[in-house]
Formats: structure tokens, sequence, C-alpha cells
């Protein structure tokens, strides 16, 4: 997926690579990766939401009120997706937050081999829509979001913002 101009934003497997126009004279200090897990519940979905803004407040990462606000929201769909459609192969499901220079990444990763597709709109529906929710959001603001396999043959889905939001083209 197109990353809007927005640099190199690493996926889970690449490692968390420092994007390459990222400064020469070292991290700064709010960057990093931190990794978490969870029982696939229902109540993972609160509790991953809170800890990912919480862990963003107290690294003192200087992300814009919009861009955090998809990023919560993506971090509860992306739970919520293997909760529901994970957890009879995956009872646990780890949350990876990774942050650098000018971007914010989370992903969930579970034991499930079913790599899920973003459903398109269909209005009698009810449910269903999450992944393409995180799509929007991500194309939106200028991110990127995949699915990809792991090595132990699960998946982890990622999505990755900006930290600040992309300004509209004149």
């Amino acid at each position: 997926m197109d990353n809007g101009g927005w640099g190199d934003i690493p996926s889970p497997q690449a490692g968390g690579s420092v994007p390459t126009d990222a400064p020469a004279a070292g991290p700064l200090p709010y960057e990093g990766v931190w990794r978490f897990s969870a029982p696939a519940v229902d109540a993972s979905v609160p509790q991953a939401r809170h800890a990912v803004r919480d862990l963003l407040a107290r690294q003192g990462v200087p992300v814009g009120e919009e861009i955090l606000q998809g990023l919560l929201l993506i971090a509860s769909e992306l739970v919520t997706n293997a909760v529901r459609h994970a957890a009879v192969l995956s009872p646990m499901l780890a949350v990876e937050v990774a942050v650098g220079a000018d971007w914010v990444r989370v992903s969930v990763e579970d034991s499930h081999p079913y790599r899920p597709r973003a459903l398109e709109a269909d209005q009698g529906q009810t449910g269903g829509r999450g992944l393409l929710l995180v799509r929007e959001i991500t194309q939106e603001a200028g991110g990127a979001c995949d699915a990809e396999h792991t090595a132990s043959g699960g998946k982890v889905i990622w999505a990755a913002l900006p930290l600040k939001p992309r300004t509209p083209p004149l």
C-alpha cells in the first residue's frame, strides 16, 4: 500500500527499522517498540485501547489528536477481529506499538492462519466492516496497513500512521 510520501514505514516483519529520512543523530526520546500480550477475550479490546493511549502519553509521543483517535480506533478494531475470529486457535494475542521519528504503528498478532480481507460496505450487514474502517482511516491519514503471515503460521495485521496529519493539497 502506498504510504503517502511519509518515508519508509516498516512492517512488523521488517524489524521496525527507523525510516531512512530520520535524523542521523540517533533516535528521538519517544522512539521505540513496545509489545504486550492479552487473552483473546472481549475485555481485552478496551484494555488494549487504553494501554496504547497510555503508552503514547507516557512516552511523550507528539501525535496529533486526530491521528491519535484514528490509531485508537484501529487498535480496537484489530483486537476485536482477533477476539472474534482467531480466539478458537489463538487464546492469546499480541499487540505491538512501534514509534519512529515521524510515524506510529500498531499491530495485532495471533496464531490463527486465516488472513482476513476487508469486506465492502453492505448496508444490510451489521458487522464485518472493521478492516474496511481500518483501511479507510489509514488511507485518509496518509499511512499504510497490511496483513502478513508470521513464521509461526499465524498472522499479524498492522497499520502505520504519520504522527502529524497530512496537509491536504491546495
